[in-house]
């Protein structure tokens, strides 16, 4: 392969998991020794203490990216009930903040720390003000796994407060595979509440959707077959000032067939973020986006999945595409602290 341009830029979208994952499941072990070194991981390590395996993966993995300049990091909070009390928490996405802080206190030159704070608590608000004098950038939401419903009136002071700290959203839009999810609480609708507060909101995964009783169309490159979501989020790009929207997991095969559609969308360019959606697993060989297979085998010799990542979508957004500054415009207190 030719010498690729060197991008620099923020991973918008990364999970940290949850401590008290386990791995002990015939799936799971063969899932980690399957995928942990496409990820960069050691599935030796992985398998005998999964989160700091996994803690330690991140940080030596970003820390030398040629590509990434830090990570926006975080957890996602429990279910609640009404009345804030837990009602569930997935022994795999759902760490807590406190975990996200400690990584964040180990690597401060690293990552980038985003709180997660389901509305539904008593207490959220005043959660939200403690996280963010802890140092705290941003907010990650998974309103569909909680099953709220970010338009109901009772959330709008919970949006008001992100607005006023000035801390950006991140909404998960479109279809979601790994926790149990609301599917009404999937829909771009999802983005209205924060938006008319004034938060700098971010529609995470292009909104896009599949099902797994179509799979042609989950497969599909036609773009009538991406969803409703996509294409009326790409008109809402151009209209709210404050929305933009972060490709994470776009190299999932059912995500990746949007990729030359997005790529000729200039328009909006200028409101999308990176992202990976990591540890989520993506391939570059076999894939439905129509790079040519002999560009493919040449990135899979990329051994960091982050420039890998990187690589792969530089022929559809180019070295000086502004998907990768765009994160400044979000976080523009990082940008500053950096200059």
């Amino acid at each position: 392969m030719n010498p690729t341009p060197s991008v620099q830029t923020v991973d918008i979208h990364m999970h940290l998991l949850n401590r008290e994952m386990k791995l002990s499941r015939l799936y799971d072990k063969l899932a980690v020794k399957f995928f942990a070194r496409k990820l960069g991981a050691d599935p030796e390590a992985l398998l005998a203490d999964p989160y700091r395996g996994y803690c330690d993966t991140v940080l030596r993995r970003v820390g030398e990216s040629r590509h990434l300049k830090k990570t926006v990091l975080f957890g996602v909070d429990a279910r609640v009930d009404d009345a804030g009390r837990e009602i569930h928490r997935d022994v795999t996405v759902c760490a807590r903040n406190e975990d996200v802080y400690t990584l964040y206190q180990k690597a401060p030159d690293l990552i980038i720390p985003f709180m997660s704070v389901n509305p539904l608590r008593p207490d959220a608000i005043e959660r939200v003000e403690r996280y963010a004098k802890m140092g705290f950038r941003g907010m990650k939401f998974l309103q569909n796994y909680w099953g709220v419903d970010t338009r109901k009136k009772r959330f709008r002071p919970f949006f008001k407060k992100l607005a006023e700290l000035k801390l950006p959203i991140i909404v998960h839009i479109g279809s979601e595979s790994s926790v149990h999810s609301v599917k009404a609480c999937e829909r771009l609708e999802m983005l209205e509440g924060p938006l008319e507060e004034g938060v700098t909101t971010i529609a995470a995964h292009m909104g896009l959707e599949y099902s797994p009783w179509r799979l042609l169309r989950a497969f599909s490159k036609n773009p009538k077959h991406f969803g409703d979501n996509y294409h009326r989020l790409l008109k809402m790009l151009e209209n709210h000032e404050n929305l933009y929207a972060d490709i994470s997991a776009i190299l999932t095969p059912v995500r990746a067939k949007v990729l030359p559609h997005l790529a000729q969308q200039t328009q909006i360019h200028h409101k999308l973020l990176f992202g990976t959606d990591f540890p989520v697993p993506f391939t570059t060989l076999l894939n439905t986006h129509d790079l040519p297979l002999s560009t493919c085998r040449g990135l899979c010799d990329i051994e960091n999945p982050f420039d890998r990542y990187v690589e792969t979508l530089l022929p559809y957004f180019g070295a000086d595409n502004p998907l990768w500054r765009n994160w400044q415009k979000v976080m523009p207190q990082e940008k500053r602290e950096e200059a």
